[in-house]
């Protein structure tokens, strides 16, 4: 809001196309930091307190390493990116300004989601969500003042994320160890068990590709939306926030599901598990249902938010995409559920196939869809839930087959 009504429609696009980059960067750090919550998770159900400690050790070693040389490679490919990202000369300085500030707060994405996967998986999913909107709160008075008042440009925009990020990154760092004082770093479990390693590393890796291929999949897409122009990127930018906000919830919806699951795993506890995937269907649905129906009837005014009244073509692209996309959110919410159910039980490699088969089709078809000047860009909207689809009918359906091999792991 505060780019797009204070630094006009190119910031606007700028800072929108770096979204979906900084959302693949961080994504295998995210992705990291779930698989390791399942792990958590599991360790927890079993009251495993050595192996647990084990892990936490383990874990925060195995990611810290991977963001330091992720660190290292986006600030020296940096150009590269851009250009892959066929981001149009008008924009390409300021993104590459924000990019440059938004990438060194990188190691402050990692403290976050790791305590807060930490904090989940023991059951506490309060003190992350009270950090975070600490964050968020602290983030927008700085987006005011650094844009508006100092004047910052896009990198105001991006110190003020940064700062934000610091702030949740401590907090909950320092909550953790004084609320949960056997967190805390012990000299008997501060090594690198290979059993353990092992184990971390296939879950936390795989659901890392699963993040990194959704996300590149989206990148892909994006290069795809710039070559239309800053009007489509501009609106693709703030079309993808309002969406993002949307269906953020389920995306939590599966991720609670997952630490619920994975905790009756490690208990075995079978019917809990089925009673749980009946719950989580049901408030996935009904929570869809009202988020569709809400989008598609006040897309424009959603657009407006972001957008002002008179940059009319902006505001009919984004609200042609929150129409088409929006009415399929129980698409996304479904296989939100199905990735955390494989991740709870074992099997984080069906997770990854499943994002496949979806990302897969929706590049496929963007680009040979937007091929057509008949269809053009609304065969991009158009990719998005029959993607999500074709991916709940494969994870359904190997449920299907499988549900008693699956939950006889137990």
């Amino acid at each position: 809001w505060v780019v797009g009504h204070f630094l006009g429609a190119d910031a606007l696009a700028a800072v929108g196309s770096s979204y979906t980059l900084m959302t693949f960067l961080t994504s295998i750090l995210l992705g990291l930091c779930m698989g390791s919550g399942a792990v958590f998770s599991i360790r927890y159900g079993e009251r495993n307190e050595e192996k647990l400690k084990s892990s936490i050790f383990v874990s925060f070693v195995m990611i810290a390493l991977v963001m330091l040389v992720m660190n290292l490679l986006v600030f020296l490919l940096i150009d590269p990116i851009i250009r892959f990202m066929n981001i149009p000369s008008d924009v390409y300085g300021m993104m590459r300004d924000y990019l440059w500030v938004i990438f060194a707060g990188i190691g402050f994405v990692f403290l976050y989601n790791y305590f807060a996967a930490l904090l989940r998986a023991v059951g506490n999913s309060l003190a992350p969500l009270l950090f975070l909107a600490v964050s968020a709160v602290t983030n927008i008075v700085l987006d005011l003042l650094f844009v508006v008042t100092f004047q910052r440009g896009v990198a105001g925009a991006a110190e003020a994320t940064v700062i934000a990020q610091a702030l949740s990154a401590v907090g909950i760092a320092a909550y953790t160890f004084i609320k949960f004082p056997a967190f805390r770093p012990d000299r008997r479990y501060m090594k690198m068990n290979r059993q353990i390693l092992r184990e971390i590393f296939q879950y936390a890796f795989l659901t890392c590709i699963q993040q990194s291929v959704m996300n590149f999949g989206i990148l892909l897409v994006q290069g795809l939306v710039n070559s239309f122009g800053t009007a489509v990127m501009a609106a693709f930018a703030a079309a993808v926030k309002i969406d993002a906000f949307a269906y953020m919830p389920v995306q939590d919806f599966g991720n609670a599901f997952s630490t619920f699951a994975a905790q009756n795993f490690g208990a075995k506890k079978e019917e809990r598990i089925r009673r749980g995937i009946r719950s989580a269907i049901g408030v996935t649905v009904v929570f869809c249902l009202i988020v569709s129906a809400l989008v598609f009837v006040f897309a424009r005014q959603l657009m407006l938010i972001f957008v002002q009244p008179q940059e009319t073509e902006i505001l009919a692209v984004g609200a042609q995409y929150l129409r088409i996309e929006g009415a399929f959110y129980c698409g996304i919410g479904c296989l939100f559920l199905l990735y955390g159910f494989y991740r709870a039980v074992r099997r984080p490699g069906i997770s990854v196939v499943l994002t496949v088969l979806s990302l897969g089709t929706r590049v496929a078809l963007s680009y040979l869809l937007a091929s057509i000047p008949a269809i053009g860009v609304v065969g991009i909207w158009w990719s998005i839930p029959i993607g999500w689809l074709l991916a709940d009918l494969a994870g359904l359906l190997y449920y299907k087959k499988f549900k008693k091999q699956l939950l006889e792991q137990l």
